[in-house]
């Protein structure tokens, strides 16, 4: 779901800069030192699945795992997809330089809107609520990016309104896959591990 360069207009991309940066000193400023591995581990996550892409119009169609990061990490989620987004586009030119901030927020402010409204249910002592309520958290990242790119896209011209559409259309199937991955990942910490579920302070 990365934007490549030159897609979009300069007073979006000075925006998603702006904010992006405002997120990422935030994330940092709320990253546990406990979390830090798990930082790592959903960051190195990201990376890999979202290589593994198939480009539509100005964007591309793959697994970004934005929701089980927001879940675990919160704002956290900021840096942890920052690292891998910039790593993307400096080893593979996937998503852009010029671009790297409007990327990383519409990727990982999705991220913590999931956490925010999915946090007391993935907490839930019952595996099968917290899996519930992380499935949905999983969707609901994918489709709030979605969202994200659209309005980015809508925004820097009209040409660009049937791509920000189809970007919607063919992450549907992408909703429903994250969905099932964050309900089993969330399941299984709810079993072993559950203070990796626990709400920031």
């Amino acid at each position: 779901m990365h934007i490549v360069d030159g897609a979009l207009s300069t007073e979006v991309v000075i925006a998603g800069g702006v904010l992006a940066a405002g997120g990422i000193a935030l994330g940092l400023k709320r990253l546990p030192v406990e979390k830090i591995p798990a930082a790592g581990v959903l960051s190195a996550t990201f990376f890999v699945a979202s290589l593994v892409h198939v480009p539509v119009g100005p964007s591309s169609v793959h697994l970004i795992m934005n929701g089980l990061a927001g879940l675990i990490l919160g704002w956290a989620a900021f840096p942890a997809l920052f690292i891998g987004l910039l790593l993307q586009a400096v080893f593979f030119g996937f998503g852009g330089i010029t671009v790297l901030g409007v990327n990383t927020f519409n990727i990982a402010f999705p991220a913590v809107l999931a956490y925010y409204a999915t946090r007391r249910g993935c907490a839930n002592p019952n595996p099968k609520v917290a899996a519930a309520w992380a499935a949905f958290g999983g969707a609901f990242a994918i489709a709030a990016t979605t969202a994200c790119v659209a309005v980015a896209l809508a925004v820097s011209g009209e040409q660009f309104v049937p791509a920000a559409k189809l970007v919607f259309v063919t992450h549907i199937p992408i909703m429903a896959i994250e969905a099932a991955i964050s309900a089993a990942v969330v399941f299984l910490a709810a079993r072993v591990k559950p203070e990796l579920l626990r709400s920031e302070v």
